[in-house]
């Protein structure tokens, strides 16, 4: 398990920087050496942030991904790309979609400015849904370039949809995917075509959103989210019936949500989001809580799992 870096960069509400410093440093104690941040999140603050948190480690003991594909420019108020930004106290700047090549390598010279770093272990294509080309013939060859230069020694894409992530296994050669919120205990669109072709082509899925942004942490109560707007009625109503079955296995939800993914072969890592000591120290304890079989088979015999989906008890 590592962690999400959307929340150091204020994701809905900011935290203080001596806070965001401490919850780095509290994860790297409990073993969990694994992180990710974009310039998206917060336009520069979470990288900024780990950074910080991250200054004085040795370099060899943690793992650190970061994203090309919004540029950070000047903040205009008659610009209109509609770009998701719930970050609340950034910088006078705002992201813009870039994925030529040149932006490519000034967008990867800044973070490691930010981050204080020499090198950079994985960096991922952020978010190229209605871009495809522009990813193929300006990103994928700036990243392609830096890896064989050796400042980077991962490639791959990082997107809220499986669809095109299986486009990208197919058709070209990528080490690791980070897959937002499509295969979690309520959402299971990568399992029938992303996840088997991840495992044929040996591309690691490091899972983000394991919580698909909110209904699994906070339960199926008024105002809960998923994929960052209010959850459906359907969906709450699915997620009612996992707490029903978690109450009667005396199962936190939260963990079910952390340890589900890990049971596919596909998954590599699972990248909870956290914004305080006590939610990386939660996380932690979570993934280590014993869950029986039986909570996963009455969760297959009612229909919440699919009967192909791996569970932590069974053998993929």
């Amino acid at each position: 398990m590592g962690m999400g870096g959307t929340p150091l960069g204020g994701l809905y509400k900011d935290i203080a920087e001596d806070m965001a410093a401490a919850t780095v440093r509290r994860a790297l104690e409990l073993g969990l050496n694994f992180f990710d941040t974009a310039p998206l999140y917060g336009c520069g603050k979470s990288e900024l942030r780990l950074g910080r948190g991250l200054a004085g480690h040795d370099r060899d003991s943690y793992v650190v991904a970061t994203k090309v594909g919004y540029a950070l420019v000047p903040e205009d108020p008659d610009r209109d790309e509609k770009v998701f930004f719930p970050f609340e106290n950034p910088p006078p700047l705002r992201p813009r979609f870039d994925f030529t090549y040149d932006a490519v390598m000034r967008s990867f010279e800044d973070s490691l400015r930010r981050l204080n770093l020499e090198r950079i272990d994985i960096v991922h294509i952020h978010d190229p849904d209605t871009h495809w080309g522009d990813a193929i013939s300006g990103a994928y060859p700036a990243l392609h370039k830096l890896r064989s230069e050796g400042v980077i020694s991962a490639i791959g894409v990082g997107m809220n949809q499986a669809a095109m992530l299986a486009r990208f296994a197919r058709e070209c050669e990528f080490d690791c995917f980070l897959l937002a919120g499509r295969y979690t205990l309520i959402d299971h669109t990568a399992l029938p075509e992303l996840l088997p072709l991840c495992v044929q082509k040996r591309i690691s899925i490091i899972l983000g959103g394991p919580y698909n942004s909110g209904i699994l942490a906070t339960g199926a109560r008024p105002g809960a989210t998923y994929n960052y707007v209010e959850a459906p009625p359907e969906l709450m109503d699915k997620v009612r019936k996992i707490e029903a079955v978690c109450a009667r296995h005396y199962v936190p939800l939260k963990a079910a949500a952390l340890q589900f993914p890990f049971a596919h072969p596909a998954i590599a890592s699972v990248i909870p989001g956290a914004r305080s000591v006590a939610e990386v120290e939660e996380n932690f304890h979570l993934l280590g809580f014993q869950i029986p079989a039986d909570f996963w088979a009455e969760l297959r015999q009612m229909a919440l799992l699919p009967h192909v989906a791996p569970v932590p008890s069974s053998t993929p």
